[in-house]
């Protein structure tokens, strides 16, 4: 029997196809000794995952990871990469459609807004314009760091037709 806990590469080649098949990436792995022993497994995809899906994918991975016999008892998390993580490829961005966020330009100018479509490496982010709201192409090779921020109020119905989404029902808006 092994000793200690799986190599951050050993949990990758053993959850991968698990996760892929529930149609999900593994972003990062995080392997600490801590005690008590921890793995954390930082998963995303296009559809985000939600706790149903985190835990479920949280069972296999356990059961995988148990059938590898190693000592001792860990603790493991599944998650998505939540806010703050930069956007750093087109995929990121494509899978941040709709999400509000911080932009530094490779001019070191600034902006925010919201994450529109994303068409041959150039992004559409929907920015204030006054009281309204514009849309303002960027090519992805013009962005340094683009990271996504916490909101704590619903976007505009025109904010969000502009970044190219639905705009939420009546019922639900009010809570219904």
């Amino acid at each position: 029997m092994a000793t200690g806990l799986p190599s951050q590469t050993q949990v990758i080649e053993l959850l991968d196809a698990e996760f892929s098949r529930a149609g999900y990436e593994i972003e990062d792995v995080v392997v600490d000794d801590q005690d008590p022993p921890r793995i954390t497994v930082v998963a995303d995809g296009d559809t985000p995952l939600d706790l149903d899906t985190a835990a479920a994918l949280a069972r296999s991975a356990s059961d995988l990871l148990d059938s590898l016999e190693f000592d001792g008892q860990y603790v493991l998390e599944v998650s998505s990469p939540g806010v703050g993580r930069p956007l750093t490829t087109a995929k990121h961005f494509r899978r941040a459609h709709g999400r509000k966020v911080d932009v530094t330009l490779s001019d070191g100018s600034g902006l925010t807004g919201r994450v529109g479509v994303l068409d041959d490496e150039v992004l559409t982010l929907v920015v204030r314009a006054g009281r309204d709201w514009n849309r303002r192409r960027l090519p992805l090779s013009e962005i340094s760091r683009a990271v996504v921020q916490v909101e704590f109020s619903a976007p505009s119905e025109r904010e969000l037709e502009l970044a190219g989404l639905p705009a939420p029902e009546a019922g639900r808006e009010a809570g219904k």
